[in-house]
C-alpha cells in the first residue's frame, strides 16, 4: 500500500511541475519600474494573459514600445476590469517588473489614471497588499 501511495505522489507532482513552470515569474526582475505618462496602445483581452500595450519615453526621452502581461480575463473580471478597461490612448502612470534581459516586456503591477484610481494585476492588490480602489460599477462597464 505505501508503495502505491509513493508511486501516486511522484506521479501527482510529475503532472502538477508543468503548471507551475508556466506561471514562474523568473524572467522578471525584482524592481519596480514606473512609467509616468504611458499611453495605451492596445490591449489584448485575452488567455492566457492579458497584455498591455503601450508606449512611454526611456532614460534619454526615446519612446519604447512595451507590453505586460497580466492575469487571464476571469481573474480579471473578478477584480473589476474588462475588455474596454483600457483603450488605445489612455495615458496612465504603469508600475511593471521588466525583463532580466532587457527587453521591453514584463509583468504588471499596478496602473494608476490620473484622478487616482488604481487598478491590479491581482486580487491582492500589486505589491501593497490591499485590493483595489477600483469601482467596477461606475468605471468603463
Amino acid at each position: 500500500m505505501k508503495g502505491y501511495l509513493l508511486v501516486a505522489g511522484v506521479l501527482s507532482l510529475g503532472l502538477l511541475a508543468p503548471a507551475g513552470a508556466h506561471h514562474s515569474n523568473a524572467a522578471y526582475g525584482d524592481e519596480i519600474t514606473e512609467f509616468e505618462q504611458a499611453t495605451i496602445t492596445r490591449f489584448a483581452w485575452a488567455n492566457p494573459h492579458s497584455l498591455i500595450y503601450f508606449d512611454a519615453a526611456d532614460a534619454d526621452g526615446n519612446v519604447v514600445s512595451y507590453v505586460v502581461e497580466t492575469a487571464a480575463p476571469q481573474a480579471l473580471r473578478l477584480i473589476g476590469w474588462t475588455k474596454t478597461t483600457l483603450m488605445p490612448g489612455d495615458v496612465i502612470t504603469l508600475r511593471a517588473y521588466l525583463a532580466r534581459n532587457g527587453e521591453p516586456v514584463g509583468r504588471l503591477n499596478k496602473i494608476v489614471f490620473a484622478d487616482g484610481v488604481e487598478l491590479h494585476d491581482t486580487q491582492l492588490g500589486g505589491d501593497e497588499g490591499g485590493k483595489t480602489r477600483y469601482d467596477p460599477h461606475g468605471f468603463r462597464n
